[in-house]
């Protein structure tokens, strides 16, 4: 149900330095000022403002949306999970299809370096119409949840203890392995942080039957001989920063005689999968999807 995106910008419509420079900004290497303090050049070049190439590039969560909160084929509710060993609980939205028969597979999906925003809930529930039991936690429960600002988000985000982010991962993988519902078997999917945190995962839930990360850094390499689950393997052709981490990772895979695939989309930017901004590229987005939801079926189902 996308709505017109306002601008129809794409990433052909952006100076390269400038999504290299909003790429340090997602990733909060860069704060707001520096991005439109260094953007400021090619903003002038384009006939525009910093503050107008910022606006351009961030996200439009009506225009991404694809299945409403209110769709009749799927139930969402909100649970908790308790998370004694991380920040104590982290809460999460579930959501099921209506008309489900018997027992289904079980999903984890992991968000950006921004929280449960309305992108992932909506990734969520594109999981439920295609008869999955999704379940997408909310790292930032520990600062009040997702703030409903990007910006907001990213400043709660850099606040986490990564240490007890692992421990609440680890748990929100084992509750949804068991979650009401499921047939028993686990599945996990995740973009920019948390495609790192799928890898991770892959490393330390045996449970884990089949993974997706999308552009996520490498799993440690040292723990690589303990991964069980079949992975689908997600970059970005512009995105070095990430793919650095992928030769010693595609080595240490081979070695261990790892099921995977792994695909880099060319011509696209880190983000690519994420249809709420000009870096969204259709035909790869829609192939990347594709490719995740047949290894769910595949090694998911009963």
């Amino acid at each position: 149900m996308n709505h017109p995106r306002p601008n129809h910008l794409t990433v052909a419509d952006f100076h390269p330095e400038v999504l290299r420079l909003f790429d340090q900004y997602v990733h909060g290497l860069l704060d707001r000022r520096g991005f439109l303090d260094k953007s400021a050049r090619y903003a002038a070049m384009s006939g525009t403002t910093a503050a107008g190439l910022l606006a351009a590039l961030s996200p439009d969560f009506a225009y991404g949306q694809k299945v409403a909160p209110s769709d009749a084929r799927i139930r969402t509710e909100r649970v908790e999970i308790a998370s004694p060993a991380g920040h104590g609980k982290i809460n999460a939205l579930v959501a099921r299809p209506v008309n489900a028969s018997g027992a289904l597979p079980p999903v984890l999906v992991i968000h950006e370096n921004r929280g449960l925003n309305p992108h992932i809930e909506d990734i969520a529930r594109r999981l439920a119409v295609d008869n999955f039991i999704a379940v997408a936690p909310d790292l930032l429960t520990s600062q009040g949840g997702y703030p409903g600002d990007e910006d907001k988000a990213r400043e709660a985000f850099a606040r986490i203890d990564q240490a007890k982010a692992r421990e609440d991962w680890l748990a929100a993988a084992a509750y949804t392995h068991k979650v009401a519902g499921g047939n028993g078997r686990l599945g996990a999917t995740g973009f920019c942080y948390g495609g790192g945190i799928v890898n991770f995962l892959a490393t330390r839930t045996p449970e884990l039957a089949a993974a997706a990360p999308f552009y996520g850094v490498a799993a440690p390499i040292a723990d690589v001989p303990k991964i069980k689950a079949e992975l689908f393997i997600v970059y970005a052709e512009n995105d070095e920063r990430i793919n650095a981490t992928w030769p010693p990772y595609e080595a240490a895979l081979k070695s261990a005689g790892t099921r995977h695939a792994a695909q880099v989309f060319p011509g696209t930017q880190h983000g690519f999968n994420n249809d709420t901004t000009p870096r969204y590229d259709e035909k790869a987005a829609r192939e990347a999807w594709s490719k995740t939801v047949a290894l769910f079926n595949r090694m998911l189902r009963a």
